[in-house]
Order: C-alpha cells, then sequence, then structure tokens
C-alpha cells in the first residue's frame, strides 16, 4: 500500500487526534499524567489535542502519514529555534511567545470546555526532570530537533510508518548539521529501535509521585554530517 508523509492540513486534525489516543491509550507516561481514568474524557482530550496540533501547525514541524486516504501516523518535531540549550534573543523570543499561544489557547479551553484531568502535579515533576536531563546531556549549541509526539495507529505498525516519518525530519538535521533528541516512554521495544535508527541512549528520567513510578528514555542522534565538536 503507497505510503505519502506531509505536513499536517487543518482537515487532518480529526483523524491525527483519533490516532494519538488510539496509540497512547496504554502509554506508561499517558497513563501516569492522566491518572484518574474515572473522570478522563475522551471528547475533552481530543479538545485539547486539536488545540496541540493547532499550536504545531504554527510552531513546529507537524506531519502526518497516510496510506491511501487514511491517516495512519502522526509526528511532531520542536524546531532548534525552540530547543536550543544556549538560546539567542531572538530564539527565547520566539519559546516565549509559542509557549504564551499554548498556554492561551489552554486556557479558553479550560473555560469553554471545563478543566483537563491532566495532573497537573505529575506534569511539572516532569518538566522539572526534563529541565534537568536536557540541562546534562544537551551539548550542541546549534540546539536539537525535538521529536515530541512520533506515533502510528496500532493495526498499522510494523509497516516501517514511523521509521519514514522519523526520517523525513532526521534528513532534514543531517542536511543542516543538527542532532535530534527524544523521550521514550518505554524501554522495550522502543529503545532499540530508535538506536537503529542513530539514537544513543543518555540517561534515564525516573518520574515518582504517591509510590507510582515511571521511567522515561532520553536519547540522542549526533547528525550523521556534524558530530559534537567536529567542524571540520
Amino acid at each position: 500500500m503507497p505510503l505519502t508523509i506531509r505536513d499536517m492540513k487543518t482537515e487532518d486534525i480529526p483523524d491525527a487526534v483519533t490516532v494519538v489516543q488510539k496509540a497512547f491509550d496504554n502509554d506508561p507516561y499517558n497513563r501516569w499524567v492522566f491518572d484518574d481514568r474515572e473522570r478522563f474524557s475522551l471528547s475533552r482530550n481530543r479538545v485539547s489535542l486539536s488545540l496541540r496540533c493547532r499550536w504545531g501547525m504554527r510552531h513546529a514541524l507537524f506531519q502526518v502519514a497516510h496510506e491511501e486516504e487514511r491517516l495512519v501516523g502522526v509526528a511532531m518535531w520542536l524546531p532548534p529555534l525552540l530547543s536550543t540549550p544556549f538560546p539567542s534573543w531572538s530564539s527565547w523570543i520566539a519559546g516565549q511567545y509559542a509557549s504564551w499561544d499554548l498556554w492561551i489557547r489552554q486556557g479558553t479551553a479550560n473555560i469553554f470546555h471545563g478543566r483537563s484531568t491532566l495532573n497537573i502535579r505529575r506534569y511539572y515533576l516532569w518538566k522539572e526532570g526534563q529541565a534537568k536531563a536536557q540541562s546534562e546531556i544537551w551539548e550542541d549549541p546549534q540546539g536539537y530537533y525535538f521529536c515530541n509526539i512520533i506515533t502510528v495507529v496500532p493495526d498499522a505498525q510494523g509497516r516501517g510508518i514511523g521509521k519514514a516519518l522519523m526520517e523525513k525530519v532526521l534528513e532534514k538535521a543531517d542536511s543542516e548539521g543538527r542532532s535530534a533528541y527524544l523521550e521514550s516512554s518505554r524501554f522495550d521495544p522502543n529503545v532499540k529501535i530508535y538506536e537503529k535508527m542513530g539514537f544513543e541512549l543518555k540517561r534515564e528520567m525516573p518520574l515518582s509521585d504517591k509510590g507510582v513510578d515511571i521511567t522515561l528514555y532520553c536519547m540522542i542522534r549526533p547528525s550523521k554530517d556534524l558530530k559534537y565538536g567536529d567542524t571540520s
């Protein structure tokens, strides 16, 4: 079946949200940060994910994979401008604008659709752990292409769709001499899959709240054209 990968369009959002919800239903991080499953609302979650899609179309690299007319995969990458360890003033301003844009949209959604069941305490525990991990392992002054979402609908997994979505941006990163970064919520089988694409496991990020523990795996892929410190 022919596979097509292109930038997300507004008309893709409903199907993209469905793909993300199905693929992340049993994801360890998703279950940890949305821990109140009795109150969890798929319809309210669709509102948040739709906002995230629209935000990603404005500020990130958001791509979708189609088999014929069916949307089967989604990937969102934050560009180096928004994920650099040593931001310039222009990068800092762009990052602040992107953050406020998402915050305002989410706040508006809370007013009109009710609050999300996201566990805010756990969300900020993750953000603290993420900031600490990145401060320890991010060394590339050019910043990183940050794989924020990569998912394929369950019945289409194992056909190379996720790899094709990854390669679309990794080729761009290589052409610019830039590195890539991701956080996996599963060691098996994800880490070995990403290692085959050139990623290296750099650090584990343990997260714990009230006796409920998960671990995220921080991985970096140095550019194939420019390793850290190699400017030749």
